[in-house]
């Protein structure tokens, strides 16, 4: 189940969309869901 709320991601990566644009994947440190950010990283 996914907790919905707005968190800081877990091991972020770095992607590239298929259509070229970054974008950055990680996962949920609370319940471990999928997490999916359109555009770089903020560092």
């Amino acid at each position: 189940m996914k907790c919905k709320q707005t968190r800081t991601m877990k091991d972020p990566t770095q992607v590239t969309m298929k259509n070229g644009r970054p974008a950055t994947q990680g996962t949920c440190p609370t319940c471990g869901t999928k997490m999916f950010k359109i555009g770089s990283a903020k560092k």
